[in-house]
């Protein structure tokens, strides 16, 4: 990962903005996919100028795309696109989405970016560098103990039964639980506004340009054995603005 990466993952931000803003709480196409979750005319836009860029200036590196797939996915550097997360949130003009790009290397999460493109704000982690928001450092705040804790998650719809039971145990030892927020919970996370996010069913392009960004601020993000998240995650995430709330956080997600 090198410093024209950064700029070229923030160039890709920049094009995914320019596709987005022009539908914002306007008319546009939408469908359903196959799980029955949107996909906007706006979703394809963005990716699809995201992808342009790649092909001209990085032809050997891989695309792993949430809407048009994989090219080269088994090369040693992949970049990850999820061109609106939160695409529901986008459909009801509420501005929380957000534009995920990450890059990997090895199969691990080196570099993510994420951007709000109609508030405009911009959180960047890169592996042994701080994050920031709108190019300052930004940093998690301290919270050791979960009952001090403010938590998030996007819905409880995301959860099977087995893993809501799960993360209904963090909720009744936090102090409270946000709803809602797809990506933005954790750059909030990231500038020390919420303390702890849990999920569950992420795919790929959902959670690899979060971790550097989590990482960077001072966080910690795992999956729900408290392993690294990497390319064969499973999509069962914790992300913790202070480490110390790890480990008592997976003892409540993995309790009997």
């Amino acid at each position: 990962m090198t410093d024209d990466d950064l700029t070229l993952a923030q160039a890709l931000a920049d094009a995914a903005g320019a596709a987005i803003r022009p539908f914002f709480r306007k008319a546009f196409a939408m469908e359903a996919k196959g799980d029955l979750s949107p996909v906007t005319e706006a979703d394809r836009a963005a990716e699809a100028a995201m992808r342009a860029i790649l092909t001209a200036e990085r032809p050997g590196d891989g695309i792993i795309g949430e809407e048009y797939g994989s090219e080269r996915a088994e090369a040693e550097r992949v970049w990850v696109l999820d061109p609106i997360d939160g695409t529901r949130s986008f459909v009801a003009g509420r501005p929380i989405f957000g534009t995920l790009v990450a890059l990997l290397e090895a199969g691990r999460p080196v570099l993510g970016v994420i951007d709000q493109p109609i508030g405009r704000e911009r959180w960047v982690g890169a592996r042994g560098r701080p994050t920031t928001l709108n190019g300052a450092p930004i940093r998690a705040r301290r919270c050791p103990t979960i009952a001090d804790a403010h938590l998030a998650t996007t819905g409880p719809g995301y959860f099977s039964a087995e893993s809501y039971a799960a993360f209904e145990r963090v909720g009744a030892a936090a102090r409270d639980t946000l709803w809602g927020g797809d990506c933005y919970n954790y750059g909030l996370l990231a500038a020390g506004h919420l303390d702890l996010v849990v999920e569950d069913g992420l795919k790929l392009y959902d959670f690899a340009a979060l971790v550097p960004i989590v990482e960077g601020a001072g966080g910690q993000m795992t999956d729900w054995q408290g392993r690294p998240l990497d390319r064969q995650s499973e999509g069962r995430v914790v992300a913790a603005g202070d480490p110390a709330l790890i480990e008592p956080a997976i003892a409540l997600l993995q309790a009997a």
